[in-house]
């Protein structure tokens, strides 16, 4: 199985390029944040390369920008080249088969709410400590337990 699924931040604005048969393509760089901080208390991030074809990469295109929140799911996968200078070059990178926009959309272009009726909900104080809830908790029936029903 080869599956993957990374939330991260783009690293620069996308940008499309087509194939010579017409197909889009867009390779881009998602930052991804590692789970635990460094010796100084810095998080740490992985750069991750990702390349998405057709409708996801005019998806992308057309919605998204640098520092954006992406969720990529897809598939590693490796290929080479010869560089000019004669090596083997190799990448390795995520196949992007779904891609999600996580960043919120900007205020102006957020659906305006819908004026409603105020409506007032009276609440009760609530406990501030352990001790009042458990003074303000209705008294509790306990069944007796005799000592031989005990198994240990």
């Amino acid at each position: 199985m080869n599956k993957v699924v990374l939330i991260g931040r783009i690293t620069r604005d996308p940008e499309i390029k087509h194939t010579p048969s017409g197909k889009a393509c867009l390779g881009f760089t998602i930052a991804v944040n590692r789970e635990f901080r460094d010796n100084n208390g810095e998080i740490q991030s992985d750069f991750i390369s990702c390349m998405a074809w057709g409708s996801q990469a005019e998806y992308i295109s057309k919605y998204v920008k640098k520092g954006y929140m992406l969720g990529v799911g897809g598939r590693i996968q490796t290929r080479q080249y010869q560089a000019p200078d004669g090596q083997m070059k190799y990448i390795t990178e995520v196949l992007v088969e779904n891609v999600e926009n996580l960043t919120p959309r900007q205020q102006e272009q957020a659906p305006q709410p819908q004026p409603q009726q105020e409506t007032v909900t009276i609440q009760k104080p609530q406990p501030k400590t352990m001790m009042e809830q458990i003074k303000q908790a209705p008294p509790q029936v306990f069944t007796p337990i005799d000592d031989e029903d005990l198994p240990f």
